[in-house]
């Protein structure tokens, strides 16, 4: 955090010294001291969690270690500025997929075969079509070891479980992975059978079945696949039958592969949960990276064969790593400065790396040799290919080449590889075919299909028709390595060397003579010699000036001679002695790690002083900077005012000359049709006149006021005129309550029947109709119980003229809804049905007669009523109403006739006088005298 300098971490040892366990420390130390926040907690849980899934699927139990990891492991993990973790990637090496299908005596296969037998769920284990039992598994028992008493497989199940929804895994993917590992179960359980004329079959068409339906495959491709194989010759292609000991190696590298290849796409799972988040951190700037490096220790097995080659060379070239990085390039560097130094011999394990992977002359370069070679080739050819090669190498040994001591203790399928940590003998048998590591063409174009997209993600498509030989194994990790190397040569070292106490795996008890062994062929004394004689601390001179120069008043702030010669006088204020430091010619070396700290306490208690001098030292430097900032800014946006203004009344002047120009031409052909000499004159004209109307219009019905509008919106202006006086009648009555509503209405037709017909008409405008001239109580009690349920919609007291002498009586007319009746006092004297109604006549005088014209065919009629009533506007209106007969209303000017009995009519004359006045005339008339309007 404080040098922004990439680090890694290099966790080496045997095979059970604690590698793993170290580094699962190392994550827990990052998980609990770095800041956090909600994403960093989730990563951190991320990154712990990981560790048992990786454990599960690529760690096994073998002889020398319970838990022994059977692939490499190199992770980075990326902090920020802070030191929060923000990010991690894994990187993987060569997995041991060969323990899939086979295992020695007392080992076990990877964990996760066992913690689903004995953790999952019964309904999981039947879905699965799997027994609790792991004897029942072919690829489980060839170890001979189902349980472990210091591994608890249920429990282990739950955690990798819950490890799984940690880090992200959705239930599909879950399942799909569970499948897997099932099928490769059945996978060793599908036995095959041999015919009379030496052809191939498959003899458990149960477990084909379960095989195809856990991989998502065709069943009768993978039956087809797994006893024939596909031949190319001359671009024709031919189906060969397999033999039984084929069949056997096609099943077998099918169960390697699906298990190697779908455990790179579990740490490719894993990298993406544990990537940096873009929204987050947009950039990684300011950013480093923590390398942890927990690969396979040192293997001596009492059978080695090509994976524990491929472990030893790893730590061969781990070993020269940190022979290079520690022993060389120390004293080098000492040598390179001009000191004094007494160079420290130490064992260069180059000789040995060379031997395995130099180019054309390697082990390795000379086992894909051989892997290539036309013809027959076979594991004993390479042995012998590697005798005539390599065999005058001090440190390689075969039984042809070894002395008779040695040759007693070697197999004639051996050879032997003198390591920095001991001999070790290799068994060539397989070395070609797990180098060679191919799946048959036929057996890939039937995983490409599959509908696990676990599986059609690791086997691509393209893969099956790709004619392209895949790279050898070793050649591929040895590549790899190299990698690896050129990684943590770019990162600053730090080591964590792994003793092994013991063979027995017993806590507490310490065996000397092989602590002694790995402290020797680990080159720790050589390394404590070194750091010993050498110096604990070294920086070039323009760092190591940098950083301290203000605890010399010298250097601070700044020092401008020759960089020795400041670093000089920085170490002598410091009071620094003659033993503890040596100047070189670049670095300045410190001998003791206290004189280090000594300095960086005084630095920081210096800290607070630098801090008060840079406050003041800025402040002045803000307000002076501020000051020139706005005094620039001011002029700035004084001139760019001025400018802005005087633009401003320039174009408005423009513009105004514009406008003028357009008006005027615009008057000039204002008579003429539209056309863009006047069209924006025209256009002004009719704003002008829309927006002032717009100021002016009407507010009242009764308003008929409009403004003139120009001849080119005459016809505009009178549809703008009907809308607006449309608009205010419809806001009108929307106001208007029911009862005026009604009121309304009455007048209108009271409007419609007796305007400019009768005289007294405009003096019953201003009067309210009311909805009856009687109480209630004025009703006779007998004659609402004769009505019955009709309801009275209208009372009034009026004068009946008799037909015969046309005698005044006093009645009262009530309007019901479907007829009319007369009454005296108690009795229902005459009832006139509105359907049979002919008419309503009234005359035009000032009078209140009315006659109600009825059929007097039939003898339940009487002839027409004539009636005499002080409100005969609103009886008449509302009879009318009520009736739905407004246009049976008759206004005479003249006299009325009246059907007084069948066939015989009575007349009444209406003539102005002085005031009203009914009675009988000549000839039997009936005369009204109706006052004039002047006198009324």
């Amino acid at each position: 955090r404080t040098e922004r300098k990439d680090q890694c971490i290099l966790i080496s040892g045997e095979s059970g010294a604690g590698k793993t366990e170290a580094s699962k420390k190392i994550l827990l130390y990052y998980a609990v001291t770095c800041p956090t926040n909600h994403h960093l907690v989730t990563l951190g849980d991320r990154l712990l969690q990981s560790n048992p899934v990786l454990e599960a699927f690529g760690n096994a139990k073998t002889l020398r270690n319970d838990n022994s990891s059977r692939f490499g492991k190199y992770m980075d993990i990326q902090f920020d500025f802070k030191g929060a973790p923000i990010g991690g990637h894994i990187l993987n090496y060569l997995l041991e997929k060969s323990r899939v299908v086979h295992q020695n005596h007392g080992e076990r296969n990877f964990h996760i075969f066992y913690q689903l037998l004995d953790g999952g769920e019964d309904d999981l284990l039947n879905s699965l079509n799997l027994e609790r039992n792991p004897q029942s598994y072919s690829y489980l028992v060839k170890g001979n070891c189902p349980r472990v008493s210091s591994i608890n497989d249920k429990n282990s199940w739950k955690v990798v479980m819950k490890a799984l929804d940690v880090i992200g895994f959705t239930p599909e993917e879950v399942q799909k992975l569970l499948n897997i590992i099932a099928s490769v179960l059945h996978l060793g359980n599908t036995l095959f059978g041999e015919g009379e004329e030496g052809e191939t079959y498959i003899t458990t068409e149960t477990q084909l079945s379960n095989i195809a339906k856990l991989l998502g495959v065709d069943g009768l491709a993978l039956k087809e696949a797994l006893t024939h194989k596909k031949l190319t010759a001359k671009g024709e292609e031919m189906i060969s039958p397999l033999s039984f000991e084929q069949a056997v190696s096609a099943r077998d590298a099918l169960a390697k592969a699906v298990y190697g290849r779908t455990f790179s796409w579990l740490v490719e799972k894993i990298n993406q949960s544990l990537a940096v988040k873009e929204e987050l951190y947009h950039s990684s700037k300011g950013s480093s990276v923590i390398g942890l490096l927990d690969i396979y220790g040192f293997e001596v097995l009492q059978c080695n064969s090509f994976e524990q080659f491929c472990i030893n060379y790893c730590n061969e070239k781990l070993q020269q790593l940190f022979i290079e990085l520690t022993l060389r390039s120390e004293q080098e560097e000492y040598e390179t400065e001009g000191l004094a130094w007494e160079p420290v011999q130490y064992f260069d394990n180059k000789i040995i790396c060379d031997l395995i992977e130099e180019k054309h002359k390697g082990i390795i370069s000379i086992l894909d040799e051989e892997c290539l070679r036309p013809g027959e080739t076979c594991d004993i050819s390479f042995l012998e290919k590697l005798e005539d090669t390599v065999g005058g190498h001090p440190h390689f040994v075969t039984h042809k080449l070894a002395n008779g001591k040695a040759r007693r203790v070697m197999s004639r399928e051996e050879f032997r590889l003198l390591h920095y940590a001991g001999e070790v003998n290799y068994n060539v048998n397989g070395f070609l075919d797990k180098n060679n590591d191919l799946l048959s063409r036929n057996l890939k174009e039937v995983v490409c299909q599959s509908d696990n997209q676990i599986l059609s993600y690791c086997f691509r498509r393209e893969e099956a028709i790709d004619q392209k030989r895949p790279g050898m194994a070793a050649y591929q990790f040895k590549n790899s390595l190299m990698k690896l190397m050129e990684i943590l040569m770019s990162k600053e070292p730090s080591y964590v060397r792994c003793i092994k106490p013991n063979d027995a795996k017993q806590p507490g008890r310490f065996d000397e003579v092989l602590v002694r062994h790995q402290v020797k062929y680990l080159g720790l004394m050589e390394n404590l010699r070194v750091r010993r004689a050498g110096f604990a601390y070294r920086r070039r001179f323009e760092a190591f000036l940098q950083r301290y120069k203000p605890l010399c008043p010298e250097t601070w702030p700044n020092w401008h001679g020759k960089l020795v010669d400041g670093v000089s006088a920085l170490v002598s204020h410091l009071g620094y002695k003659a033993e503890e430091f040596k100047l070189g010619r670049s670095k300045i070396f410190i001998r003791f790690p206290k004189t280090l700290f000594t300095t960086e306490d005084a630095l920081e208690a210096k800290k607070p002083e630098i801090a008060v001098v840079l406050q003041k030292s800025w402040r002045g430097y803000r307000e002076w900077a501020n000051y020139q900032r706005i005094r620039h800014a001011v002029i700035v946006i004084q001139s760019a005012w001025r400018g802005m203004k005087a633009r401003r009344r320039a174009k408005r002047r423009r513009q105004a000359a514009e406008l003028i120009r357009r008006l005027i031409k615009g008057f000039i052909y204002r008579h003429e049709d539209y056309c863009p000499e006047n069209q924006y004159f025209l256009d002004h004209v009719r704003y002008s006149f829309l927006k002032k109307l717009s100021k002016n219009l009407p507010t009242s019905v009764l308003d008929k006021s409009w403004l003139t509008p120009p001849p080119s919106l005459v016809e505009a202006s009178e549809h703008l005129q009907t809308l607006h006086m449309r608009n205010m009648v419809i806001n009108y009555c929307r106001r208007v309550q029911p009862e005026w509503k009604k009121q309304m209405m009455q007048k209108v037709v009271a409007s419609e029947i007796f305007k400019d017909q009768k005289d007294n008409y405009p003096l019953s405008v201003g009067r309210l109709f009311l909805d009856s001239r009687l109480e209630r109580e004025q009703i006779s009690l007998k004659v609402l119980q004769t009505l019955g349920s009709e309801k009275v919609q209208y009372g009034i007291s009026v004068i009946k003229y008799d037909r015969r002498g046309f005698k005044p009586r006093a009645r009262q007319l009530l309007l019901m809804n479907s007829f009319a009746v007369l009454v005296d006092r108690t009795k229902i004297k005459q009832r006139i049905d509105y359907a049979i109604l002919r008419g309503i006549s009234v005359s035009s005088l000032m009078d209140g007669m009315v006659v109600l014209h009825v059929p007097c065919e039939d003898n339940k009629q009487k002839g027409d009523a004539v009636i005499h009533c002080s409100h005969v506007i609103e009886l008449v209106t509302k009879l009318s109403m009520l009736a739905g007969k407004t246009s049976y209303v008759n206004v005479s000017p003249g006299s009325i006739r009246v059907a007084v009995a069948r066939n015989k009519e009575g007349i009444i004359d209406f003539i102005r006088g002085s005031e009203l006045k009914v009675a009988k005339g000549k000839r039997g008339h009936l005369v009204v005298i109706a006052p004039r309007i002047a006198a009324t």
